[in-house]
């Protein structure tokens, strides 16, 4: 499974739309592999949920995002976890598969 996490500085960022990079986490249902970055394309409505789809990311990782790119994200069949606090993807990701991930507000106000 890939896990999609947008980053700045390599640590999440609090809004999806403005990350430097996207990292990609792949784990095996245990384990949490090393980070990739990749940087995304220029963000527009609707590019990032099917950018990451075509990459086989099954969940994304957020601070926080609009409620449009949620829906986008759900309809390219990405989980979406909002209302995380910063922190390395590789943490997030473990968290993520141990049900430890605390999710909150999000932090996203559109």
């Amino acid at each position: 499974m890939k896990i999609a996490i947008p980053t700045f500085n390599k640590q999440l960022t609090t809004h999806f739309g403005h990350c430097e990079n996207f990292a990609i986490v792949e784990t095996d249902g245990d384990k949490v592999s090393e980070a990739k970055y990749i940087t995304p394309p220029v963000h527009q409505p609707g590019v990032y949920p099917q950018f990451l789809a075509e990459m086989g990311v099954k969940v994304i990782i957020a601070g926080g995002m609009g409620v449009q790119a949620q829906e986008l994200f759900r309809s390219n069949n990405i989980e979406v976890c909002v209302g995380v606090n910063p922190d390395t993807p590789e943490n997030l990701a473990k968290q993520y598969l141990e049900n430890k991930l605390q999710t909150g507000s999000n932090q996203c106000s559109h």
